[in-house]
């Protein structure tokens, strides 16, 4: 059951689905409050202060984008974690979603059930202080980019980010859970793999919800690629069940593995943030 204080918004203006969300998450332990009009979602953001809202996109007045643009530029509400709940599928909808700061993004019909885990997972990375992957365990947010910024002043390190492709395709076809079982098995595989071959401080963590980034002695580089490479690769087919596994590897969309380095980072980079940006310009 959730902490009753965790409050939950829930802004929907199909009142089956409202009705349906309400009840199962107060059924959970939540406190629960749902409006039906994006100004309103807003005002009601603003007064009662959420730990989470999930916005439908498609709503009476103002669309769910506003009601987050609106959210994020307000200093009250900047923070509260956001889930949009819609029928769009499109990617580049996905993406406005994202660069307005959304936490995740759910598509109708929904897996209830889906939708809890996403709740649970957005607002454990708020208790968390994201300093923690819900899913992996790995560190994210600050912890990372304390890491990277060590890294641009030491000439021993190098910087590797293993990018899991394709995961939200997955997801689609089989689920929440199981997209989550791949991302966890990832980060084992190469947590292990750093413990074998890796050195003492080398260091692992989220840069994005699928993309893993290494900081790790420059001389074990080349060796430590290589090892993760087959690794990763040799295990793509086993995440899909067996009757879908020589269907599944003609996809344009299946699951799959890229990497990239910069070998050295000391002296390269005048901010963090160039440096990321360079990690994920060379993954493209």
């Amino acid at each position: 059951m959730a902490n009753a204080k965790q409050k939950i918004l829930i802004v929907e203006d199909d009142l089956d689905v409202a009705e349906m969300v309400t009840a199962y998450f107060r059924a959970q332990g939540y406190d629960v409050l749902t409006v039906n009009w994006g100004e309103d979602g807003v005002r009601a953001c603003q007064t009662n202060h959420p730990d989470l809202a999930i916005l439908d996109i498609r709503l009476p007045d103002i669309d769910g984008y506003e009601v987050a643009r609106r959210l994020r530029s307000d200093r009250r509400t900047s923070d509260v974690p956001i889930i949009f709940l819609t029928e769009k599928r499109e990617r580049a909808d996905k993406l406005q979603g994202l660069e307005l700061g959304a936490d995740d993004y759910i598509t109708k019909p929904f897996d209830i059930q889906e939708l809890r885990l996403r709740v649970r997972n957005a607002l454990q990375r708020i208790s968390q202080g994201s300093l923690t992957n819900p899913v992996s365990g790995l560190p994210e947010g600050p912890l990372v980019d304390e890491r990277l910024a060590a890294a641009t002043k030491d000439d021993n390190l190098a910087v590797l980010l293993v990018s899991l492709e394709n995961l939200d395709a997955f997801r689609e076809t089989y689920g929440f859970v199981a997209s989550d079982d791949v991302l966890r098995a990832f980060s084992v595989m190469i947590h292990n793999t750093i413990t074998e071959i890796g050195a003492k401080n080398d260091f692992l963590g989220h840069l994005g919800p699928a993309e893993f980034v290494l900081v790790v002695n420059a001389a074990n580089r080349s060796a430590l690629q290589e090892r993760l490479h087959s690794r990763l690769h040799q295990s793509l087919d086993y995440f899909y069940p067996i009757r879908d596994r020589e269907r599944a590897s003609q996809r344009s969309d299946r699951l799959d593995v890229k990497m990239s380095e910069i070998p050295s980072v000391s002296g390269r980079f005048t901010s963090l943030d160039r440096l990321k940006a360079e990690l994920l310009r060379l993954k493209h």
